[in-house]
């Protein structure tokens, strides 16, 4: 019999990443349910689109909020929301799979509260970024800018592990690098708007922010900065 006092050897994926993953697939059955007319009736069709211009990103709004100073609550909030709508089924799917994935590896050394600011100002960074960055202004959509933060603080942890075996600590990049050339090759074949700006943005993001959030990572930050 297996003895209950034993810790399992696979850590559970967090309960809010769980959650996050349920609303994204959640409201994309919505849309694609909606889409196909079997709930909402006939104005369900809409509903993707709708919910792009209501809850999606887009850099022209920013723009507007720079230049006049003013910022509605209603606009505010799109830095996070734009997360939870996809473009497609395969869209969200897949951002919900590395959602899963890469909040559970971030977690077993993250505490969860932590693994939860990362992807939240992941994917505010890679919004702002790039709504100031980006000309020709696309809606920008999905929960990618924010996974790829979590991402970041993956490759903090592996960064942080070659480090100490004295390993050649670049290694830890690969993962973004693979991730960046699948992206290319789909946006040569498929064709590619600058919506990946967001996603690398939200990466360098989550790197950076690791420093930080990371077990220890404040203390040792405050103690740098008063030994320098």
């Amino acid at each position: 019999m297996q003895d209950p006092q034993r810790p399992s050897p696979l850590n559970p994926v967090p309960p809010f990443v769980i959650a996050l993953f349920l609303v994204i697939i959640g409201v994309e059955a919505m849309f694609s349910l909606g889409a196909r007319g079997m709930i909402g009736g006939p104005e369900a069709i809409g509903w993707r689109a709708g919910a792009r211009e209501d809850y999606g990103f887009n850099g022209d709004i920013l723009t507007w909020m720079l230049q006049n100073n003013v910022w509605p609550t209603e606009h505010l909030r799109r830095f996070v929301t734009y997360a939870f709508v996809h473009g497609s089924f395969t869209h969200a799917l897949f951002a919900g799979v590395l959602l899963l994935a890469m909040g559970k590896f971030v977690s077993e050394v993250f505490r969860h509260w932590a693994v939860l600011v990362l992807f939240l100002v992941s994917t505010v960074g890679g919004a702002l970024v790039f709504g100031l960055v980006v000309q020709d202004r696309p809606w920008l959509i999905g929960a990618f800018p924010g996974v790829y933060g979590l991402i970041g603080g993956f490759t903090y942890i592996m960064w942080l592990r070659l480090g100490q075996l004295g390993s050649n600590q670049a290694r830890a990049f690969t993962l973004i690098g693979v991730l960046m050339g699948l992206q290319l090759v789909f946006g040569l074949i498929f064709g590619a708007n600058a919506t990946w700006v967001a996603d690398v943005s939200g990466f360098v993001v989550g790197f950076l922010a690791s420093f930080v959030l990371s077990p220890g990572g404040f203390a040792k930050l405050r103690a740098r900065i008063r030994h320098d």
